[in-house]
Formats: structure tokens, sequence, C-alpha cells
């Protein structure tokens, strides 16, 4: 994995969420497509994670897209799009976990 990004926006106003995404995704589009993953939520504000997971398979048909939701019924309406999506990831889950997902989403886009 070249680039790892990671980041909370929670007890921001919302309008510093949406600059920061808005900003992030510039970033992510000046990159060039260098990143590898898309790691994110199902359920946030302004865009939903199902609706990125969309855009970005739109914009970045390469790119490796895991999900992860602590809602059964969200989990549910992620696996409609399992053409998109490599996995849904069921929270609370461990770091260990997590990793264990990580390495196996993008194992099997080496491989694939």
């Amino acid at each position: 994995m070249r680039h790892v990004r990671a980041g909370a926006d929670h007890g921001r106003p919302r309008g510093q969420d949406r600059g920061r995404r808005q900003r992030s995704a510039r970033r992510a589009d000046a990159g060039g497509g260098r990143f590898d993953l898309l790691l994110t939520d199902v359920r946030m504000p302004i865009m939903d994670g199902i609706a990125l997971a969309l855009n970005v398979a739109r914009d970045f048909p390469n790119m490796t897209i895991l999900l992860m939701t602590g809602y059964a019924d969200q989990r549910e309406r992620a696996q409609g799009l399992d053409a998109l999506i490599h996995d849904v990831i069921t929270k609370p889950f461990t770091l260990a976990a997590l990793r264990a997902a990580v390495n196996e989403a993008l194992t099997v886009k080496t491989r694939g």
C-alpha cells in the first residue's frame, strides 16, 4: 500500500466535515488514482458510504472498496452491491480483524 489516509470527523460542525471531505476528494484526484483501497463507513452525514462507493467505483473502477457498519439493515443494503464492494466489515471489530480484511482485499486484488 502506498498511501493510507485515515480520519474521523466526529465532533466537528457539519461545515468543517464537508470542507474536509472536499479537500480529501481533491487530493485523491490529484494523486492520479494512487490509492489502492477505499475503506468507509456506510452511515455518514451528507453523503453515505454507499453513495461514495458508487462514485468511486464509477471514477476509479480498479479501486478495491471495503465498507464498515454497525447496522444490520445497512449491511443488507450494501450486499446488493457485491459487484462493486469487496466486503462489508461489521462493527465493532478489532484492529487485527481490520488489518486482516484489508490484507485479504488487497491480496485478492493483486491475484485478480
